[in-house]
């Protein structure tokens, strides 16, 4: 393998995927960038977790999130961090040695190449083929998409919910009456 081989590899705004490796008898990711290549020597799964809890959430909570918004048990996408829309979803289950991480915001267009292949055709016009069926790939995309969607939803509706207040600041009258207080005080004296 000719990919520069790196001990600590974080999931960011250029990961395109990560796959599985076999590298020495021991299973390796091989992480594509937009422009670069690298082979770590931790599972795919593994740089998922580092990646959540790099951006300060655990996989399982990550995991927990997921299926609390759309509600899928099974080969869940994962939010990676949301503000920089990571998203990933994996091709099989995650606990298969196979399993591969594709992340959403870089595939472009996909197309079928056989019964369990397809090429996925990423933004800066690289492809690869996976070994999995087009339907998984749909199906993923879509799961991804609705995790997106909902989570988005959710930050701009508690968006909406923190901007209430006015331009102008507001005086807000006391039930209580003054004279309650004596003739002295005065609500807006400073003392």
């Amino acid at each position: 393998m000719k990919h520069p081989q790196i001990e600590e590899y974080e999931i960011n705004t250029c990961t395109m995927f990560v796959e599985p490796v076999v590298y020495g008898g021991k299973v390796y990711s091989r992480a594509v960038e937009v422009e670069d290549e690298f082979l770590s020597p931790f599972k795919p799964l593994d740089i998922i977790k580092k990646g959540c809890s790099y951006f300060g959430v655990d996989y399982e909570s990550r995991k927990r999130g997921t299926r609390q918004l759309i509600g899928y048990d099974r080969k869940i996408p994962i939010v990676i961090e949301a503000t920089n829309h990571i998203y990933f979803f994996p091709t099989a289950s995650p606990l298969v040695p196979e399993c591969i991480w594709i992340s959403l915001g870089h595939i472009e267009n996909y197309r079928r190449v056989s019964s369990k292949k397809t090429m996925v055709l990423f933004r800066n016009k690289q492809s690869h083929i996976f070994p999995v069926s087009i339907c998984t790939i749909e199906g993923q995309m879509l799961r991804t998409s609705l995790l997106k969607t909902k989570l988005l939803q959710r930050i701009e509706s508690n968006g909406k919910k923190t901007i209430y207040t006015p331009n102008e600041p507001r005086m807000f009258n006391a039930l209580e009456r003054s004279n309650d207080y004596g003739d002295d005080f005065h609500p807006n004296d400073p003392k």
